[in-house]
């Protein structure tokens, strides 16, 4: 469970206190993961993470502190910069944004099997962003647009699609049966 929450939810999300900062939402995965890894009934070994949107950024951040058997990214964005910029380009986003999550630049360092899952019509974070994510990753590692999907969708939530792209890789890269 999340460090800073009552309902499951990060920090600022679902009713929880106080706003979400990158230090603080990365504070809340290290923890949710330690709580995890401590558990009898799990091996740590495979451990998978599934990051979305902006917990994509957190996954890959955790990814380097304590490498998954396999990382799963929903609409993955390059860095927070990047999409203030796209969608406020009359501020100064660059210049007034404290967290940056800069993805692009951590996730080239990670070794572990990547599965970057994104909208051809994601309105919010734009699907060429997420294939420079894609791009950037260095390990063994697997692209997948699904047609028609805005960030929101069902189909990138929990479509048959996502579903099927997500059990199939890591049946191949974590062997989870």
């Amino acid at each position: 469970m999340p460090a800073t929450g009552h309902s499951g939810d990060y920090g600022g999300y679902g009713g929880n206190p106080g706003s979400p900062s990158e230090h603080g939402l990365i504070a809340d995965a290290r923890a949710a993961r330690a709580y995890v890894a401590s558990r009898d009934d799990v091996d740590p070994a495979r451990i998978v993470y599934f990051g979305e949107s902006l917990g994509s950024a957190v996954a890959v951040a955790l990814s380097l502190e304590h490498p998954p058997a396999a990382l799963v990214l929903r609409s993955p964005f390059t860095s927070l910069t990047d999409v203030g910029h796209l969608h406020y380009a009359f501020l100064p986003v660059r210049q007034l944004q404290r967290d940056r999550f800069d993805a692009i630049d951590q996730i080239p360092r990670l070794t572990c099997p990547v599965l970057v899952i994104a909208g051809d019509n994601d309105t919010i974070v734009p699907p060429e962003q997420s294939r420079r994510m894609f791009e950037a990753a260095s390990g063994p590692k697997r692209f997948v647009l699904i047609p028609g999907a805005d960030h929101n969708d069902f189909a990138l939530l929990a479509g048959q699609q996502l579903m099927t792209e997500v059990s199939q890789f890591l049946n191949e890269r974590v062997r989870i049966r």
